[in-house]
């Protein structure tokens, strides 16, 4: 699904010359649970933004779900980013003023979906998600998972070949932050591709893979031989809470 080839990234400014990534190769095939590791400044997020479309890199050649990213136009990029790829942030990026059924809905208005249509999909994304008593809600109703799960619901509403989620369990106390990543392996069971960044190595380890990035450069690759199952993890929480 991804293949990046000898992937630069060089950001100046003045006599400031950054290279948050240098000649990075990685490939993603589809179905496949990828985690991206790293300290702060390592190049994940950069790494993120260009696979997600939202930035290009100095040099290198991309291609995405067999489509040649360079080149493109940024009208071009906006409809891969709207129909192929799903984002979820550790902040959520939820608009406050509409309800979680309104927010879910934005991507497929953004497509230029008919309302009653709009409604039905949403209405199906937050019910996979398990949250749909909750459709009428604002965001500042909900609790972080609630919310979380919200964000999940609109990166799915479009069934995207891709979810990019960057630190999804950054601003989740750890229940929480368990029931989304069991949301995500449900997810690929299903047969989502995800990449996920994080710098939790314990969330990492709920993938199938991870990479890790230092100064820019992967540096290791490493396969994850028998994944966390947060559900599993979730139930045994239960099951202590009620003993």
């Amino acid at each position: 699904m991804i293949a990046l080839k000898s992937i630069s990234k060089v950001y100046e400014n003045g006599s400031i010359r950054v290279e948050a990534l240098k000649n990075v190769e990685l490939y993603l095939t589809s179905g496949e649970f990828l985690a991206v590791m790293g300290p702060s400044g390592s190049g994940k997020t950069t790494l993120m933004n260009i696979i997600g479309c939202l930035d290009r890199p100095s040099s290198g050649s991309y291609e995405f779900d067999g489509i040649n990213i360079d080149g493109l136009s940024e009208n071009d990029l906006a409809a891969i980013r709207n129909q192929k790829i799903g984002f979820v942030y550790q902040t959520f990026n939820l608009l406050p003023r509409l309800n979680a059924l309104r927010n879910v809905e934005l991507p497929l208005l953004y497509a230029g979906i008919p309302p009653s249509e709009r409604k039905r999909r949403a209405s199906m994304a937050l019910e996979r998600v398990g949250i749909l008593d909750h459709a009428m809600h604002r965001p500042n109703e909900l609790s972080g998972g609630q919310r979380q799960r919200v964000a999940i619901a609109r990166a799915l509403v479009n069934n995207p070949p891709l979810i990019l989620a960057d630190e999804p369990t950054g601003n989740l106390d750890s229940r929480s932050g368990l029931e989304v990543m069991a949301l995500l392996q449900e997810l690929h069971a299903r047969g989502s591709t995800i990449l996920l960044v994080t710098h939790d190595a314990e969330i990492g380890q709920h993938a199938e893979r991870i990479i890790y990035f230092r100064d820019g450069v992967l540096i290791k690759s490493e396969t994850v031989y028998e994944p966390l199952k947060a559900q599993q993890r979730l139930t045994m929480l239960d099951n202590e809470e009620v003993s």
